[in-house]
């Protein structure tokens, strides 16, 4: 089995300046590229993976002219270990992508103050998860269900006579959006502009969501940042005006709970409270979305595992999970290291940034049996696609809540449901996204 690659003392010199060319030559194994984000449309990231595994399961990649050179961790051990050492892998300078190389030219950029609890570092990401922990314990979300079934069957409702549709657009977008939304008591008006600058934000990278972007630009960088700029933009001024109603006209809504909260005995600040709101609505709709939509495309690709489920619907908390492991909804999470740090021989030095890599994590051979096989009835289980440690989804629940009730639900009603064209997926090497997914089933009379 070849060594993994040893970046040399003169390129670990090299990372730290800003020659960027000198950078670029820094030899990938087998040029497999994971900042590339065509790579992950194309579907092509998990043979990269299997071949990172074996071959270099921790190794640097240099990044572009634009964006900053990052450690992948492709082994199940090492994103654990990254996770559960908040000391050394901090998350206050980001955890999504490495970060322009040269910040300077980008001021639109620059970080506000808004950090939310997913940018957090202890003890105050401790405190402030306090708050709203409440709000999603296993309780909390068992409480919900009758209304996530009703929404459910709402939106089934919608398609059931048309016998085809776009099941992201219409169907998995539409449940965790409806919910998270009813948890921050936003009016039904303004769901769809949620669903808009969710895909800005999450999806800039994608020429379909930088409309406002002249065409010519669109799929380069420049036009990425103006788009996920332009819409936390709209998203912060919405809910500023949000907060300030709840001001006014308290409810029994997360943003009035939060209105009302205290962290070592002072009010949230504006800054604090809006970081909370962006943080939810993103959160708490597009990784769910992600798991429902992956998960019916899974289905249908493995017959035999989709009739087995229509056979036993008590396998679906399992058939959840392995959906889950399979999909893995978010592409990594990234960390900025503090302190050297040596892991599989490679020396991380402090200024370095991490990938953890869940897609990659979810099939590694030394963990799960048969990774590339998909099985509903797989036990033990032990995925990591919400993450691990500290820093672990505060909505996986209402996530498995809500994969569960649609797959009960569509399963009972279009039992026959089937692709009816290829899945388009986004580009980003961040989101795990499918955007349309044409599907055909037996219209209801």
């Amino acid at each position: 089995m070849p060594a993994p690659p040893q970046p040399s003392p003169a390129r670990r010199r090299e990372r730290g300046t800003t020659n960027s060319m000198t950078a670029l030559q820094t030899p990938l194994p087998h040029g497999i590229n994971l900042g590339d984000p065509k790579l992950f449309e194309r579907a092509e990231a998990h043979e990269a993976f299997r071949i990172l595994r074996r071959e270099a399961p921790v190794h640097w990649n240099p990044g572009t002219e634009e964006a900053n050179g990052f450690w992948s961790m492709t082994k199940y051990a090492d994103v654990l270990f990254v996770s559960r050492h908040p000391e050394i892998f901090i998350s206050s300078k980001g955890i999504a992508g490495s970060g322009v190389r040269h910040p300077e030219r980008f001021p639109e950029l620059q970080d506000s103050g808004n950090a939310s609890i997913i940018t957090m570092d202890p003890p105050r990401h401790v405190k402030m998860r306090r708050l709203v922990n409440k709000g999603f314990t296993p309780r909390a979300v068992n409480a919900m269900e009758p209304e996530i079934r009703r929404i459910t069957n709402e939106i089934l409702d919608g398609i059931a006579r048309k016998g085809a549709c776009d099941f992201v657009v219409e169907v998995s977008s539409q449940l965790p959006l409806a919910v998270i939304c009813g948890m921050m008591g936003l009016q039904r008006e303004h769901w769809p502009m949620m669903f808009e600058l969710t895909n800005s934000v999450l999806g800039s990278g994608d020429p379909e969501y930088q409309k406002e972007v002249a065409e010519e630009m669109r799929g380069s960088g420049a036009a990425a940042r103006k788009t996920s700029m332009l819409g936390r933009q709209k998203m912060i001024g919405f809910f500023r005006d949000e907060v300030e109603q709840r001001r006014r006209r308290p409810g029994n809504d997360i943003i009035s709970i939060l209105l009302e909260s205290e962290v070592d005995g002072e009010k949230l600040t504006e800054e604090d409270l809006l970081a909370f709101c962006f943080l939810l609505i993103l959160a708490g709709n597009e990784t769910t979305r992600n798991g429902i939509s992956g998960g019916l495309q899974v289905l249908c690709e493995h017959p035999e595992q989709k009739a087995r489920l229509l056979a036993d619907m008590s396998l679906m908390d399992s058939a959840v999970e392995e959906i889950l492991r399979w999909v893995s909804p978010l592409h990594h999470m990234s960390r900025y290291t503090v302190q050297d740090v040596e892991v599989r021989g490679q020396q991380i030095k402090a200024g370095d940034r991490v990938m953890m890599w869940y897609p990659s994590a979810n099939r590694d051979e030394e963990v799960f049996e048969e990774p590339y096989r998909f099985d509903i009835t797989r036990s033990p289980n032990d995925h990591i696609a919400f993450g691990h440690g500290e820093h672990f989804c505060l909505g996986a629940g209402f996530a498995k809540k809500e994969m569960k009730v649609m797959f009960e639900e569509l399963f009972r009603r279009f039992p026959d449901i089937e692709m009816a064209a290829p899945a388009e997926r986004l580009r980003s090497n961040f989101i795990n996204g499918i955007k349309h997914l044409p599907v055909a089933f037996t219209p209801a009379v």
